[in-house]
């Protein structure tokens, strides 16, 4: 059940991000400034984490030197700061659809990036090295199918009309420029795959997690408002009401920065970053799915066909990581059981004199 646990988790992280996806949308569209948003998201969580961490973490918490902090200030920074504002500048020159799909890069980033800072091992000539490049091509692959491959048969609507009606004029962007967008956007991935490979680094030396949680929050809402100061000066944008966008900043800051920060940083520390940066491709299922029952959107067979290959790339991914991990268990066990006959030997030849003669 342990083991089933990890799996669960970062799905329920997907779904978390998922539904985001549709309120920042919204909200975006609306009128909510991305810099605030990401300011307000990050102080609330840390007022609703700090709490815990201080009572539940007051004797486990590991000391905190400068060079500790200094790596959870860069953490925020690339995880939150650059990931975020940069992603939601993106957004203003490109559409949700080409956003989604160059999300799906991440996998391939933190492998790479993995692979040649020596915290994944590869060896491709056995199966399970040529299972985790295979699977995160088939990933990539799938996703890339899944959103742009629109011919094939329509399937049926889940449902007759859309229980969320909302008009296309609202969503279109005011300037369209995909190349400006599309680097915005990976750029913004980038920073992501190197804060998950910085997470793995940064977990084991501060092992608090609820505590790196509330200190990732409260360095991002620093830096954020740093850049606010230049960027977000009109005093109306930080105005909150009760609208849609004070819901989207309460489900973000509790859900996305609290929860799944949390959620995502004890996946790592266990698991790698790899594993959790293989769970991304699944939002466009998630997301595919809400838009079909929330917006009677309909699917193409190129649909099936992407989720198909995003499951079987999962699935090869997960795989070999999985006899990764036998393989090491069954190395620490026989380098156990080795280092215990010597200790066995020794008592032996102290306690037997004949035997520590004959030795």
């Amino acid at each position: 059940m342990e083991g089933c646990s990890y799996y669960l988790a970062m799905v329920l992280v997907q779904l978390i991000y998922g539904g985001s996806n549709i309120l920042i949308k919204f909200s975006l569209a609306e009128g909510l400034n991305p810099i605030v948003f990401v300011v307000y998201r990050h102080v609330m969580a840390m007022v609703l984490v700090g709490p815990f961490a201080y009572v539940l973490e007051r004797k486990q918490r590991p000391s905190l030197s400068f060079s500790v902090a200094a790596k959870i200030f860069m953490l925020a920074l690339f995880g939150t700061t650059i990931h975020l504002n940069v992603y939601y500048a993106g957004l203003a020159y490109t559409s949700p659809t080409v956003a989604c799909a160059l999300s799906n890069v991440i996998p391939s980033l933190t492998f790479l990036m993995a692979v040649l800072l020596g915290l994944e091992k590869l060896k491709i000539r056995t199966a399970r090295g040529q299972a985790k490049v295979a699977g995160t091509l088939f990933c990539i692959g799938g996703s890339l199918v899944f959103t742009f491959w629109k011919g094939g048969y329509l399937f049926r609507g889940f449902v007759k009309s859309p229980l969320i009606n909302i008009s296309v004029a609202e969503m279109r962007h005011v300037k369209e420029n995909w190349i400006k967008g599309a680097l915005l956007i990976l750029t913004s991935h980038i920073a992501w795959s190197a804060w998950l490979i910085l997470q793995a680094v940064v977990s084991k030396v501060y092992t608090a997690r609820l505590s790196l949680t509330t200190m990732i929050c409260f360095f991002a809402s620093l830096q954020s408002s740093f850049l606010a100061l230049f960027f977000a000066r009109n005093p109306i944008s930080w105005r909150l009401e009760w609208n849609l966008q004070l819901l989207t900043i309460v489900y973000c800051g509790v859900v996305i920065s609290a929860l799944a920060y949390y959620l995502q940083t004890w996946c790592i520390s266990y698991r790698g970053p790899v594993f959790a940066a293989m769970f991304s491709p699944l939002q466009v299922i998630i997301v595919a799915l809400f838009s079909a029952i929330a917006f009677a959107e309909r699917l193409h067979f190129g649909s099936l066909i992407g989720t198909f290959l995003i499951i079987v790339g999962l699935y090869c991914v997960l795989w070999g990581k999985r006899k990764d991990n036998l393989v090491a268990e069954q190395r620490e066990n026989g380098k156990g059981v080795l280092e215990d006959i010597k200790v066995l030997e020794n008592d032996i030849s102290v306690t037997n004199p004949v035997a520590r003669e004959r030795t």
